[in-house]
């Protein structure tokens, strides 16, 4: 009878053969940012590919960029994403995106109109197809104007003949890119060609002098938000309005109906047409996408003309391909259209993204009255260069691989020389033994710990030591360090020096644990005073600012700054009507001391509640019985607050003061949200200091996280003092429930005392 042990084996190579042929494809992952019928737009698109399944993930705008920065170079990020080409020069440097191939249709150069192809070619090879291009244009209110202006002073002419309270013009003119319309009429830029700061010069000082003279003639709100512009359009208190297509996104229906989209005007003092940047968002590929056929056929159908026509339909999106027809009816796209044939593509240089801040910190100069065009233009031109700087030469590791295996050494041995000390021979193996059920036990803490917060501290460390990006990161040592701790060769206390802000830092963290900790116990004395009623009425309405997002109360604080519509000009203009005062509305922003004053006032109404909430729960501690012994002795109310319920609590505050002031030091949330460094980063902290380096001055993350390692010293040093203190005989911090002097037991200490 013949064998049949060969079958598993002839089995097995038959599987081997077929699995080519059984295996699943995986999905073709594409990112996005949109929302609402644009994120419809693109899964109608997508559901009508037929060349694979397809996996959207839509990310929020802020955290767009990081994510594909660290995603992609890992291999854990899209086979294509859709975003604006002016990123394009940053990504090609990180080898985030690829060049398109065969995903361009055949003949489809001659297919896409205007400068939208242009935009996304870089050194002669295309990186993107374009599905789309925004640019700012002019919306008029139709129930209150009536004809599209030719020249932007007919606009300002306006003034006086609308109703009471309407402008004739809003738009966000302390922001850069709304600036550049009026920038372009006089032949500006933000960045030449060289990739040089293009914001300054007659030009540019002259598109500043004529914004200054709309805001004082109140053709044009004063400090001009999105979010405000929008509601005085919803409100029929703007004539015109300067914005993009997703300005519509935030009108009501009724603003809708009477709004209507028209070019930009021409300049008359240069005769010259007001010229917006012009964002055109294009689908890319990753260079692990741009190797899948599949990747490229649905980066193709993305772009195409059926596409287009679903994004006209679904999402109203301006077209870039010139066969597909723009509706006739719908004036909405064909003005957009028309101004895009005017309007300048955004450079795609990583220089571009260098331009943003010190453009718009001159620009809110210029329109406060704090400096002259020309003054603020120089100081801008000089942060740009700056941070332009060439990056610090290479250095050698040899030192610091010493270090580290020199400190690593000593570890080792210390850590030997302990044990040896404490037990020797077998006894040492047995204590181990019986010490690995606790190991056990504190194992998955460890972990933890290691994995959430030392990595982290390590790689932030290492991280400081390098400069550069991609292909351009280079080992510089303590370049990083040197260049913060010496100004960045300017004076020491120069505007945004390290000294400078570190200055700033500690007044901001003194004055608030001050007031936090003054309110706090205040506030907890009165609440636990029993006679009081509704006590937990009070304690629930009270906890409530804690309890409520750091970034929602800063947001809401901001608006109530602001110095037109904020509610504390609210409250000056109805004093100043009981009263028959006449008291100016305060211009919180645009002094070092009212934004100061605003901050700090945002943060304390944020942190009074947790000193509050500690100080209840020590003062339930206190012992009844010695302030009724201290009564009977004669002592008063002040006497037995400030002999014994202060000395008692105070070993309960000392840490909470301790966690207030290194929150505080390092509140980000308050200081970016509500004054955001103006004016001209004056009130910016070392934390703010770091994340403008890191996100807004061309991605330097070694300086930045340099800053962080600093900001680490800073904290663990004071930490370290406070415990010395503590530790200290007759320090004024008791320990164990000791007294001051640790004579006697607390109780006992502060009854004498009386």
């Amino acid at each position: 009878m013949p064998s049949r042990r060969p079958a598993p084996a002839l089995a097995a190579l038959a599987l081997v053969l077929l699995l080519p042929g059984l295996a699943v494809a995986a999905p073709i992952r594409l990112w996005h940012a949109y929302r609402d019928d644009e994120a419809r737009a693109l899964g109608a698109i997508v559901a009508a590919f037929q060349g694979a399944e397809v996996e959207l993930l839509a990310v929020p705008f802020d955290a767009y960029a990081p994510k594909l920065q660290a995603a992609v170079p890992m291999g854990e990020g899209p086979d294509l994403f859709i975003d604006a080409h002016e990123r394009l020069g940053d990504y090609r440097a990180r080898k985030i995106v690829a060049p398109v191939g065969d995903a361009l249709e055949p003949g489809g150069e001659a297919v896409f109109q205007g400068p939208a192809l242009a935009a996304v070619r870089l050194g002669g090879e295309i990186f993107g197809l374009p599905i789309s291009q925004k640019c700012m244009a002019l919306y008029m209110n139709t129930a209150l104007v009536q004809e599209a202006p030719a020249y932007l002073e007919d606009i300002a002419a306006l003034a006086g003949a609308l109703p009471q309270g309407a402008y004739p013009l809003a738009y966000e003119a302390s922001n850069a890119y709304a600036h550049m319309p009026i920038l372009a009429a006089f032949g500006g830029a933000m960045l030449d060609e060289r990739d040089q700061f293009g914001f300054f010069g007659p030009g540019p000082e002259r598109s500043l002098e004529l914004v200054r003279s709309l805001i004082a003639r109140r053709v044009v709100p004063e400090d001009a938000n999105g979010a405000l512009v929008t509601d005085l359009f919803n409100a029929g208190r703007a004539a015109f309005v300067i914005s993009g297509p997703w300005f519509v996104g935030g009108l009501k229906d009724e603003a809708k109906r009477r709004a209507r989209v028209v070019p930009l005007p021409k300049v008359r003092e240069t005769g010259q047409p007001m010229r917006p940047f012009m964002t055109v968002e294009a689908v890319m590929l990753s260079p692990q996408g741009a190797q899948r056929a599949e990747a490229r056929a649905l980066a193709r159908h993305i772009a195409g003309a059926a596409a287009a026509a679903a994004r006209i339909e679904i999402a109203r999106t301006p077209p870039v391909r010139s066969d597909v027809a723009v509706p006739a009816d719908d004036a909405f796209i064909a003005a957009f259209t028309e101004q895009a044939k005017v309007a300048i593509p955004m450079p795609t240089s990583p220089a571009m993204r260098s331009t943003w801040e010190p453009a718009a910190r001159a620009i809110r100069k210029v329109l406060r009255g704090d400096a002259p065009p020309g003054v603020a233009l120089a100081e801008a031109k000089h942060r740009f260069d700056d941070v332009r700087r060439p990056l610090p030469p290479p250095a050698s590791p040899a030192p610091l691989l010493v270090g580290l295996g020199a400190l690593a050494l000593v570890l080792v041995l210390r850590w030997v020389s302990a044990a040896k000390g404490a037990v020797q021979g077998p006894a040492l193996r047995r204590s181990l033994e019986r010490s690995l059920p606790a190991y056990k036990y504190v194992a998955h803490a460890v972990v933890a710990i290691g994995v959430l917060v030392i990595v982290p501290l390590v790689i932030g460390a290492a991280t400081s030591l390098f400069a550069g990006s991609g292909e351009g990161l280079r080992y510089v040592g303590l370049a990083n360090f040197i260049s913060i701790l010496t100004a960045r060769g300017e004076p020491l206390f120069s505007s945004g020096s390290f000294y400078l802000v570190l200055a700033v830092t500690v007044l901001w963290t003194a004055v608030n644990v001050v007031c936090h900790l003054v309110l706090g116990v205040s506030l907890a004395l009165l609440l636990h005073r029993p006679t009081l009623r509704l006590r937990a009425l009070y304690r629930v309405l009270l906890i409530v600012p804690w309890a409520v997002p750091s970034y929602v109360t800063a947001l809401s604080w901001k608006g109530m700054f602001h110095r037109q519509y904020g509610a504390v000009t609210g409250l000056i203009e109805a004093v100043n009507a009981a009263f028959g005062t006449s008291i100016e509305p305060i211009a919180w922003f645009s002094s070092f001391t009212t934004a100061f004053t605003a901050n700090v006032t945002t943060n304390v109404w944020l942190g009074f509640p947790f000193m509050m909430v500690v100080t209840l729960g020590a003062l339930t501690a206190v012992p009844g019985e010695v302030l009724e012994a201290a009564e009977v002795d004669g002592a008063s109310r002040w006497q037995r607050l400030w002999k014994i319920t202060l000395p008692l609590i105070r070993p309960v505050l000392a840490p909470a003061v301790t966690l207030g002031a290194i929150w505080t030091f390092n509140m980000f949330n308050v200081v970016f949200l509500v004054s955001g460094g103006d004016p001209d980063g004056t009130t910016d902290i070392l934390v703010s200091e770091a994340y403008r380096w890191a996100f807004t001055r061309e991605a330097q993350y070694g300086y930045a996280a340099a800053y962080s390692v600093l900001i680490f010293l800073l904290l663990t040093l004071a930490t370290r003092d406070w415990r010395w203190r503590r530790r200290t005989p007759g320090s004024f911090i008791p320990q164990g429930g000791g007294a001051a002097d640790g004579s006697a037991p607390a109780p006992v200490a502060a009854t004498e005392a009386v």
